[in-house]
């Protein structure tokens, strides 16, 4: 997606109002759907699903629980929906406020839009032992090392199963895995 046009072929489903004005700051051409918090109107995904048939579809929800809900109701009714992720602390209020999109700077809603991943038939090396071997699970730091290696690959945080499945979901492989864990050890 050229994110220097004026208009957008794609739709972005975001949470709120919030999101789309700051979308639209930056992006004044994009259209957005809101679902008005984590309880996804059924009139909101039979309205994607409709439009699934002649645009394409972007999820950029709030990095935090509520968020991945309404991310995973909107990619169950239209899996050819693509994801796009900020981290927690793009997200987070520069005053007071609640973690979310609309907090988000230029920048960050850039690389999110820019950095798209879709949902692919599971032909990932990476297997579960490999995956508790890299320490992404069961282990004393795994948690932050989640969030820090979901950062770097930009799918965001979840929690041991959660994060795993999104790996297999998003065809990332044991290669591209071990990198993103050794990158964020150095920088650590």
């Amino acid at each position: 997606m050229d994110l220097t046009k004026k208009h957008f072929d794609a739709v972005v489903v975001v949470e709120g109002k919030d999101d789309t004005i700051r979308l639209k700051q930056f992006f004044p051409g994009i259209e957005t759907i809101e679902t008005n918090g984590s309880d996804v109107p059924e009139t909101v995904l039979i309205q994607l699903q409709k439009l699934a048939h002649k645009r394409e579809i972007i999820v950029l929800t709030d990095p935090d629980l509520n968020g991945e809900r309404i991310r995973r109701l909107v990619t169950e009714a239209v899996p050819t929906a693509k994801q796009a992720f900020i981290t927690r602390r793009e997200g987070e209020p520069h005053k007071k406020g609640s973690l979310g999109v609309e907090h988000a700077s230029k920048n960050a809603l850039v690389k999110a839009l820019s950095d798209l991943h879709e949902k692919k038939q599971p032909v990932s090396d990476l297997t579960r032992a490999k995956y508790q071997k890299l320490g992404l699970a069961s282990g004393p730091n795994s948690r932050k090392l989640r969030e820090l290696v979901g950062n770097k690959l930009r799918i965001g945080y979840g929690n041991g199963k959660q994060f795993y499945h999104r790996l297999q979901t998003f065809g990332i492989s044991l290669a591209e895995l071990k990198q993103a864990v050794k990158e964020v050890q150095d920088e650590d």
